[in-house]
């Protein structure tokens, strides 16, 4: 049988033996389902910013997080414990957990604790005293872990740092499930530095600590591979226990050498990891002997630059390749390297390696890659079959879009890797076919006029294949499966009692998932489900505390609706009123915005944090309203999507405006003269541009990290969706609303982090130097060093969002 993604089949096996026999446990009473306990109680019940950001009265009880075994018939998760060494004082014997006050000599960790799917069969596959590595007092920190595929090993992930937006580079160490030895993954210079930073606890970080990314076994179980310094190494795993017992690390074998600042192998610059979702950059063959890499070469990348004022007596740079649209791309080849003579074979495409992106690679067998390879354009897709005994490539398949392709999906191969799964827009809807290998055949595996929004899993023994989709309302997300043969037609899974938004987490083989559900004003309920029914096998978290909460917090009445653009353009939105409005009264309202193609801001799933803010807007006098505007990441169909070709910041933003003009014709509380709107990223640009474009309609704004202007924005995201500067002018001009500047009437409060990585501050202080030049008075908060998101810090969440409701309380006269 062969499942998608799978691995762990022998653990599974392992693990039901040993579960034979063990005490049944209730999952509600195990430490992953108690309450949190840091949560400050308080009895008031109001949604001040205390409540929502500061002592974590409002907080939801997570859904746990949890790997399943291959075959669905259970599960991992991670245990918090506290134990008492023998012959230390506190409240337990020795290796029983006792409470989080013990007495000095008590140690803390996570076990990995298997449970079957209704809960019970609780088994400790991993201790944490097992996870203590020799010289040290103390377990490592699991960030990760995976199990190899013949159930005999673990791999730890472990004292993992940021890079950018993701904690991908750390330490690895190798657990034997069997004779639970442990060894430490890397070169000497890792373990030496592991070894520094285990001896002195306050001593600087080592040069080489934390510097391993990305290990993984090999399909055999044989071997872990892994990324040290922009290189790929691999370690047999039985000699590497057997090595590093003599203090050795000779069987560290380095597959590529070239690897430096400006040379990547197995790894990507900014651009593609944030643009291209793709962090990883090594993939292993089917038959363990080979390695698919990426090669990104940085050369004549330009540096960005950031400055950290504020951490040290003098400034401090990060610098770092960052192509600005229109300006030069890395240069990226793939290859695939062989284990027995550390030989690459290269993929050699004609054309310039820089005007090309390669999203994704996918072996096909032991001995052929599909590549996908995307011109700089982002409208065409060719796919290349890599053959590797005739060192021989053809394009097998070509996707592409008269506008753009806007997400990149990998190609899933079944049927022996004669057959690959591929998604498509083609027929103006975004549907999943099963391709041919040699791409002469394909079946549409999803007709109709709905978009697949993501693939979840197949099983070709079962023949199906489930995914989400929403055919009939853009916000919500459910289950659907179809057949791997195109034989049946789709079918909705997903009950109807579960209106809202639906996640889901499937078991290997399909037969089992961990399934959420939330909808606008209800925090996520998690179970476990059998799939072919959906019939409940055990609730795991129903966030019951925050509901009764949140039942007294005098929430806001809301109402999806739909209006209409000048063209007749359907756009969804929400309007959120309080509970005693009055109809015959004028409220001041505030647009919430995001309004570009990564996101959409109308969905029927409870939005946390973010929710309450627009809750407690509600409470201080205001209307609330949301809509998205055409070209939002919603399942409408290609042609909503592309219509903002060359048109963000224009045709989005009058969008917005026509909506207005609509709900105040339907809604005659709402006052015309005063309107607010606010946004973050994206919706920071786009609430600067009706600010700037339609001030006769909005008249007070909170744009945050904006781009003022698009020319400093990546190549990859902008070059996608408004064409290069250098041959598109008119489409930068007209989207950037640093040069509409002249034209703003009203109240503008900008935000920046000065350490956003992501969208620069430097283009906030292009656009204050147009505001200056025009004289127009504005309101401004700089946060140093903090990144795009603008969270890191005491309190800084709490103070920016103060600001804002403070902010429209004065210029929106809310007591009016």
């Amino acid at each position: 049988m062969q499942i998608r993604k799978s691995f762990g089949a022998a653990l599974a096996l392992l693990v039901m033996l040993g579960v034979q026999g063990c005490s049944s446990t209730n999952y509600s009473n195990t430490a992953q389902g108690k309450k949190n306990s840091n949560a400050t109680e308080v009895s008031d019940t109001t949604l001040s910013m205390e409540n929502i950001y500061q002592n974590n009265y409002f907080k939801s009880e997570r859904s746990p997080y949890f790997r399943w075994l291959d075959d669905g018939s259970g599960y991992t998760i991670l245990e918090p414990r506290t134990s008492t060494p023998e012959g230390a004082s506190g409240d337990g014997a020795a290796g029983q957990s006792v409470h989080e006050d013990a007495n000095e000599g008590s140690i803390e960790g996570n076990d990995i604790v298997f449970y079957k799917v209704d809960g019970t069969g609780r088994k400790v596959l991993v201790t944490f005293e097992e996870l203590i590595p020799e010289g040290n007092s103390a377990p490592i920190a699991i960030d990760d872990y995976i199990w190899s595929n013949d159930g005999k090993w673990a791999l730890i992930y472990t004292n993992s740092r940021k890079v950018w937006r993701s904690r991908s580079r750390g330490d690895y160490f190798l657990l034997n499930l069997e004779d639970k030895s442990l060894r430490q993954l890397g070169p000497e210079s890792v373990l030496e530095a592991w070894a520094a930073k285990a001896a002195n606890d306050d001593a600087e970080d080592q040069a080489d600590e934390a510097r391993l990314m990305f290990a993984k076994f090999s399909p055999d179980s044989s071997k872990v591979a892994y990324v040290f310094r922009n290189n790929i190494y691999y370690q047999n795993i039985n000699e590497a226990t057997s090595q590093q017992k003599a203090g050795l690390s000779k069987n560290v074998i380095a597959l590529t050498k070239d690897g430096n600042d400006i040379i990547i192998n197995g790894n990507f610059d900014w651009v593609y990891e944030e643009e291209l979702a793709i962090r990883d950059g090594f993939r292993w063959s089917p038959d363990s002997q080979k390695i698919g890499y990426w090669q990104l070469d940085t050369s004549g990348v330009k540096d960005f630059i950031m400055i950290n004022n504020t951490d040290s007596l003098y400034p401090t740079l990060t610098k770092f390749p960052y192509p600005k649209a229109g300006e030069m791309n890395s240069a990226v080849r793939v290859g695939v390297v062989h284990l027995d003579n550390q030989n690459t074979q290269w993929l050699a495409l004609e054309g310039d390696n820089r005007d090309r992106y390669i999203p994704r690679i996918n072996w096909a067998n032991g001995n052929e890659l599909l590549v996908q390879d995307v011109n700089r354009p982002q409208q065409l897709n060719r796919l290349w079959l890599f053959n590797l005994e005739k060192n021989e490539f053809e394009q097998v398949y070509t996707d592409g879009d008269e506008a753009f392709i806007g997400w990149y999906y990998e190609a899933e191969f079944i049927n022996g890797g004669n057959d690959f799964l591929w998604h498509s827009e083609k027929d103006g809807w975004r549907h999943l076919y099963r391709v041919s290998k040699d791409g002469k055949t394909e079946i549409d595996l999803t007709p109709g006029d709905f978009d697949v929004i993501s693939t979840l899993a197949f099983n070709e023994d079962k023949n199906v294949v489930y995914f989400m989709a929403s055919p009939e309302n853009q916000g919500q997300r459910y289950l659907y499966r179809a057949s791997l043969d195109g034989s049946s037609k789709p079918e909705r899974v997903t009950p109807r009692e579960f209106d809202g938004n639906n996640r889901y987490t499937m078991s290997k083989d399909t037969s089992n998932a961990m399934h959420s559900h939330s909808d606008f004003t209800t925090p996520t309920t998690s179970r476990t489900i059998n799939v072919a029914d959906h019939s409940t096998i055990k609730v795991l978290t129903e966030n019951l505390e925050l509901k009764e909460k949140l039942s007294n917090a005098n929430l806001p009445n809301h109402e999806f609706v739909q209006v209409s653009a000048q063209d007749g353009t359907v756009l969804d939105a929400y309007i959120m009123t309080p509970k005693n409005l009055d109809k015959n009264k004028k409220y001041p309202t505030i647009f919430y915005v995001y309004g570009e193609p990564a996101g959409s801001t109308v969905q029927d799933s409870y939005g946390g944090a973010g929710f309450l803010l627009r809750s407690l807007l509600v409470q201080e006098g205001f209307i609330v309203v949301s809509v998205d505007n055409r070209g939002t990441r919603s399942p409408k169909g290609r042609d909503w999507r592309k219509s903002i070709y060359k048109k963000i910041g224009g045709i989005t933003v009058q969008d917005q405006a026509d909506a207005l003009d609509e709900l105040a014709s339907r809604y005659a509380f709402i006052d015309t003269a005063r309107i607010g709107v606010y946004g973050h990223s994206g919706g920071g640009s786009s609430t600067l541009n009706m600010l700037f474009k339609h001030g006769d309609k909005f008249h007070a704004g909170v744009a945050i990290a904006p781009v003022p202007d698009i020319a400093l924005y990546d190549t990859i995201y902008q070059e996608r969706y408004s064409g290069n500067p250098n041959t598109d002018p008119e489409s930068y001009f007209n989207t950037s609303s640093v040069n509409f500047v002249e034209g703003f009437v009203g109240k503008l409060l900008l935000i920046h982090g000065t350490g956003d990585d992501n969208v620069h501050y430097q283009g906030s202080e292009r656009l204050i130097n147009e505001l200056v030049k025009h004289n127009k008075p504005f309101e401004f908060m700089a946060y140093p060093n903090r990144a795009h998101g603008i969270r890191a810090g005491k309190n800084t969440l709490i103070h920016r969002q103060s600001m804002l409701v403070e902010f429209f309380k004065r210029h929106l006269e809310v007591n009016k």
